[in-house]
C-alpha cells in the first residue's frame, strides 16, 4: 500500500500543498495510529527476556554482515534513484508534472510483483534470486541513465526498477532471521534498519548527483554503482554456501519466520 498508493499520493499532495504538506498529512495520521495501536493492540504475554549477550554474540556469524550490506546497498541503491525520480521523468523526459504520481503507481506496482516472485523464487533457490534479482537491477539502472530522454523507455524501467529492486527484499530478510541464532529480535530490527541506513545514506548522495553537473541522470548512476557493489557481498555468500546446512537438509526459508516476506507459507 506504501508503494503502490502512499507515494503517489503523497506527490500529488506535495504538488497541491508544497513539500511540507505530505509531512503534516504523515504526522498527524501517524499520530492517529498512536492512539489506535495503544487502545486496541494487545500486550505480548510475559516471557523471558533475552540475554544481551547471547544477542550479540549471533553477530560473530560471518554470514549476518554480507546479508545485511546486500539489504543496504541494494535499496540504497534503488531508492537513490527513486528519490529523484521527479526530476528525472520531468526534465529529462519531459513528462508532465501532472502525470508523476500516476506514473509513480507503476513502480509500486512492479515493486509489489516483485517481492511476490522474487519470494516465491527464493525460497526454491536464495542465492540465485539474489544475484539474478542484483544484475537485473543495475541492467535496468544503465538502461535508465541511457534512454530515460524517452518517455515510453522511461515510465517502462521505472517499473522494471520496482520490480528487480524489490525482488530481494522477502529473501535477505528471511536469510537474515535464519542466520539470527539466539538473536532472532535484534535481527528482525537489523534487518530493519539496514535498508533504511542504505536509503538515506543514497538518497543523500543522490541529492549531491542531482546538482552537479551530472545533472537527472546523476541519481541513476548512483544507484547503479550500488547495485554494482551489491554483487561483492553476494557472491561471498554463494562462496560461503551460507544457504546449506551441514547438520540438516535445507529447508524453506520460511521457516525462519513465516511472517516475513510478502504473505505466503513459502516465501523466500
Amino acid at each position: 500500500m506504501a508503494t503502490v498508493a502512499g507515494v503517489p499520493l503523497g506527490a500529488w499532495l506535495g504538488q497541491l500543498s508544497g513539500r511540507r504538506g505530505p509531512f503534516w498529512a504523515l504526522a498527524a495520521l501517524s499520530a492517529g495510529a498512536a492512539v489506535v495501536i495503544g487502545r486496541y493492540i494487545p500486550a505480548d504475554e510475559r516471557r523471558e527476556a533475552p540475554s544481551v549477550r547471547a544477542e550479540f554474540a549471533a553477530l560473530r556469524d560471518v554470514r549476518v554482515w554480507p546479508t545485511l550490506s546486500s539489504m543496504t546497498l541494494l535499496m540504497g541503491g534503488v531508492l537513490a534513484t527513486y528519490t529523484c525520480i521527479s526530476p528525472l521523468l520531468t526534465e529529462r523526459a519531459g513528462i508532465p508534472a501532472g502525470a508523476v504520481p500516476v506514473l509513480l503507481t507503476g513502480y509500486g506496482l512492479g515493486s509489489l510483483l516483485g517481492t511476490t516472485v522474487g519470494g516465491r523464487l527464493g525460497d526454491r533457490r536464495p542465492l540465485a534470486t539474489l544475484i539474478t534479482a542484483a544484475t537485473m537491477t543495475t541492467l535496468v539502472l544503465l538502461l535508465l541513465t541511457s534512454l530515460s530522454p524517452s518517455p515510453v523507455a522511461a515510465i517502462v524501467l521505472v517499473t522494471l526498477m520496482g520490480m528487480t529492486g524489490f525482488a530481494p527484499t522477502p529473501v535477505l530478510g528471511a536469510l537474515a532471521l535464519r542466520f539470527s541464532g539466539s538473536a532472532p529480535t535484534l535481527f528482525s530490527g537489523l534487518s530493519g534498519s539496514a535498508p533504511n541506513v542504505g536509503i538515506a545514506i543514497g538518497s543523500w548522495t543522490a541529492g549531491l548527483a542531482l546538482t552537479s553537473p551530472l545533472g537527472q541522470a546523476g541519481p541513476s548512476l548512483v544507484g547503479k554503482a550500488a547495485a554494482v557493489l551489491t554483487l561483492v557481498p553476494l557472491t561471498a555468500l554463494a562462496l560461503m554456501r551460507a544457504t546449506r546446512s551441514e547438520t540438516s537438509p535445507p529447508q524453506p526459508l520460511a521457516a525462519a519466520d513465516q511472517s516475513i516476506g510478502c504473505g505466503t507459507q513459502d516465501i523466500g
